[in-house]
């Protein structure tokens, strides 16, 4: 058997073990699994692209250890999660969390988001902010201030994956290739220079590869880029745009690592002018897109300081 014919991992190869319980949950519609720990005030981990909720491997049980129930869900099309065949838009997977808030039980929770999971965290809480206490991004600007960047040359050239993605089939095909690797090569365009030579980085790239080859995940990943291709010129797009202006009333803190070669940290600084709330940005010096798994101490440290 060649390595481009080996079987494809199924879904339940994410409920990997740790000091974290995991369970599926309907909420708007569909079934999205979570990983979570702790009792206490609701945080809610949303993952980015090409995660899962293992991104979150270090912060679970930090914060779950500070007295707080950290819950890290796969997103819809990711991992554990239902993969339908639509619903990729930002304002309906903002809806999916929000509806997930409610099946946990909660009226509201602290809503952390990286890189996808950010702009899934910062639609939320234009759109549902009374289902967001605070607000916590690392990697990701605020949706209008990306879209505005996007005049910006080295913005464009730093997401020219997008452009990419937005092709039929194709990116799927080599997603889910086991004799290729464009998980590793993404992870180590987009890291920080410290994480790379790590054991971490090895593990890291070796469970998103074998996630990315579950069915129709490779599908799901892609989907959210070409509804966020498709709609800068299409009406849902501009709707989506419009109603993004509404200021985030949440209490916001923005990661971001200075050596961030996805999202400029450039382009993500002037995130602060759509938060009403308090507001505050903290730059990460030899960090990529990837703070959390890179640095993950200095992220538990300012999320739980932050917190109380």
């Amino acid at each position: 058997m060649t390595p481009a014919d080996e079987e494809p991992p199924d879904a339940t190869s994410v409920l990997l073990p740790g000091p974290w319980t995991h369970r599926d949950l309907s909420a708007n519609g569909v079934r999205l699994h979570v990983a979570e720990a702790g009792e206490g005030p609701l945080v809610l981990l949303l993952h980015g692209f090409p995660e899962f909720w293992w991104a979150w491997r270090a912060q679970l049980p930090a914060l779950a250890a500070a007295g707080f129930r950290a819950v890290a869900p796969d997103l819809r099309g990711y991992g554990g999660s239902d993969k339908p065949p639509r619903g990729y838009d930002l304002p309906t997977a903002a809806s999916d969390v929000a509806a997930l808030v409610r099946a946990l039980g909660e009226q509201d929770a602290v809503v952390v988001g990286h890189d996808w999971g950010g702009l899934v965290a910062w639609t939320m809480a234009a759109l549902h902010p009374r289902s967001v206490r605070r607000l916590a991004v690392l990697s990701m600007a605020h949706p209008r201030q990306l879209r505005a960047a996007l005049r910006d040359r080295a913005q464009r050239r730093a997401l020219r994956h997008v452009l990419g993605f937005q092709l039929p089939r194709l990116p799927e095909r080599r997603l889910t290739r086991t004799d290729d690797d464009p998980v590793a090569e993404l992870l180590r365009r987009w890291a920080g220079p410290g994480w790379t030579s790590t054991a971490d980085f090895a593990l890291a790239v070796s469970r998103y590869r074998s996630a990315a080859r579950i069915p129709q995940a490779a599908y799901g990943s892609m989907e959210y880029f070409r509804w966020a291709g498709r709609s800068q010129v299409r009406p849902d797009g501009w709707r989506y745009a419009r109603r993004m202006a509404a200021p985030v009333t949440a209490p916001t803190l923005q990661l971001h690592g200075d050596q961030d070669t996805c999202v400029l940290p450039s382009t993500a600084r002037g995130s602060g002018r759509y938060v009403a709330g308090a507001y505050a940005w903290w730059e990460l010096p030899g960090v990529g897109h990837f703070p959390h798994e890179e640095v993950p101490d200095e992220v538990n440290r300012a999320l739980t300081d932050w917190l109380r």
